[in-house]
């Protein structure tokens, strides 16, 4: 019954670079080919962006690495052309269960209302995202040049690239780049080389993974428990994946001993205890880990940009990692777009770091407050948690309390300087800042969905009467009209439920479909000043 996923192994090729006899300059180069540097190619490459990626090994994630993956996440992915895959083959769920002791304590429902193109949460091993990812990045030859077995052994900084020393099996070469996009997670060779500060808190606490294959009649659901029979005074976590993949998560203690917690006479008891004795089952990948919860001074420096865990760290739980790191990707490359094609000044990546590093403090804030319940400091603080269990299972009023994980949801840029004054009366709606959400749509007859029609190029999207321009401009940039009601047909009526469009609205939405302004009305010169601002070319305060 074990798993039967087969690790592919992909070919080191020497690339024309390498016999040049001089340094041969490219206008981005990625380092890392994981979750979010594959996810930065293609999102580069589809915005006519050549690339090219770096990376130390030749096949995906081996191990226990991210499960969890987001609604906001699977829409980037679903632009890049590779979320069918994801949900079809992961674990669809929505519905987390929280035990205290024996008793169900509480549960969630993570996306009650309908209408979305993506499930609320999928479970997937990392290695099936990485090879979809994979595969994907390899129709875009074109643009995206990946090289396997490359390894980053230093940089050197100038003012206008960046020059790499990077080892290969047929020896060392030197090469550069324009910009520089390290996605190379939490041990970063590039955050270590520009010295960059990465501060935060490491939990003294030890948990241990162990992903097992079994044929189960639980739930396609979310089980978490606090202080169970079969593990006393510690938590657990149970929730499937595909190909009959469980992750089992057991908090084992700080004084626990690495070595001998992962051997399997002291394993196989502790997930019988949890299984029961009747359940046959065959481990998969076992480890015990330390977390932390830091991040990076700055996101950008220079022509140096950090995304994912090279820039951040969370804790496990509410799988905040991987998903904030595609949303890292999502922000920074129209704007890198942008700069590069000199339709938006250098210090408009600024707002890159303006607006990831206010997210990512958002993600420890949830980060540290789930882990401080799951893992209580002191002995008051136990005895708040346990009565907070304890209340939860008769009291609505104690049920929001309950933390074990605040599962991933993307922040707001409430305060982006990249936002226009939110002035017009809105009852509801999105706020700018605010990431777009899906509803069900029919263009030209054939059903389909809002997200699938925004992205790629600013929106001006129009509730009511069409307007007599069908698009507006400042300087270079232009925004298109779609108007619901028009080209595009409300369903269901849900898109002008959800953003509050029953008696007329307007949206500018940007390339990352996250609101930068709204309005009542169609004002022209209101929206290229808002345009205008989006893009850098104007601060709030001219």
């Amino acid at each position: 019954m074990l798993n039967t996923y087969t690790w592919p192994e992909y070919p080191y090729v020497q690339s024309q670079d390498q016999q040049s006899t001089s340094p041969v300059r490219h206008p981005v180069i990625i380092i890392g080919a994981g979750l979010i540097g594959l996810t930065a190619a293609l999102d580069c490459a589809r915005k006519g962006i050549k690339v090219i990626i770096l990376d130390d090994n030749n096949t995906v994630s081996v191990g226990s690495r991210a499960v969890c993956y987001a609604k906001r996440p699977l829409e980037v992915w679903d632009r890049l052309g590779v979320a069918d895959q994801m949900v079809d083959k992961g674990i669809s769920w929505n519905l987390g269960k929280v035990f205290f002791k024996e008793d169900l304590a509480y549960e969630f429902n993570l996306l009650a209302e309908q209408g979305h193109k993506m499930p609320a949460m999928i479970n997937l091993q990392q290695y099936y995202c990485e090879q979809y990812l994979v595969d994907e990045v390899l129709k875009h030859r074109d643009l995206i040049d990946l090289r396997w077995r490359h390894k980053l052994i230093s940089l050197t900084r100038h003012e206008d690239y960046t020059s790499l020393l990077v080892e290969t099996p047929d020896g060392v070469f030197t090469v550069e780049s324009e910009w520089l996009i390290a996605c190379d997670g939490a041990n970063s060779k590039v955050r270590e080389a520009v010295h960059a500060d990465f501060t935060g808190q490491f939990f003294h606490d030890r948990f241990l993974i162990a992903d097992v294959v079994m044929k189960a009649d639980f739930p396609t659901e979310r089980w978490f428990w606090f202080d169970p029979l079969f593990h006393k005074n510690q938590s657990a976590l149970l929730h499937k994946q595909s190909d009959d993949v469980w992750r089992l998560d057991f908090q084992m203690g700080w004084d626990a001993d690495p070595k001998e917690a992962t051997k399997p006479e002291n394993i196989v008891p502790l997930i019988r205890a949890m299984l029961g004795d009747d359940t046959e089952f065959d481990l998969e990948w076992v480890s015990i880990y330390q977390f932390a919860c830091r991040r990076i001074d700055n996101f950008r420096y220079g022509r140096i940009i950090f995304a994912g865990d090279s820039a951040h760290q969370v804790s496990p739980f509410g799988a905040r990692g991987a998903n904030t790191g595609v949303q890292d990707i999502d922000n920074l490359t129209w704007k890198l777009k942008m700069v590069m094609a000199g339709d938006a000044p250098d210090s408009f990546l600024d707002s890159y770091n303006e607006e990831r590093s206010f997210a990512a403090d958002d993600n420890l804030l949830n980060s540290t407050r789930s882990t401080d319940f799951i893992t209580p400091k002191s002995k008051g603080s136990r005895i708040f948690r346990d009565a907070v269990l304890e209340l939860s299972k008769k009291y609505e009023f104690a049920r929001p309390l309950v933390n074990s994980g605040r599962l991933s949801t993307p922040t707001p840029y409430v305060n982006s300087s990249l936002n226009s004054p939110d002035e017009d009366d809105f009852d509801g709606g999105i706020v700018p800042g605010t990431n777009c959400v899906d509803a069900p749509i029919t263009v030209a007859g054939q059903d389909g969905w809002l997200l699938n029609i925004l992205g790629e190029d600013f929106i001006i999207l129009v509730f009511g009467d069409k307007p007599r321009q069908s698009e507006i401009s400042y300087g270079r940039l232009s925004a298109k009209v779609i108007v619901i009601g028009d080209q595009v047909k409300d369903r269901d009526g849900m898109a002008a439920a959800r953003y509050d469009g029953g008696k007329g609205a307007v949206y500018l939405i940007r390339p990352d479909q996250h609101v930068a302004a709204r309005w009542r009305l169609f004002d022209p010169d209101r929206i290229a000043a808002a345009l205008a601002r989006a893009t850098g070319q104007i601060t709030t305060g001219e």
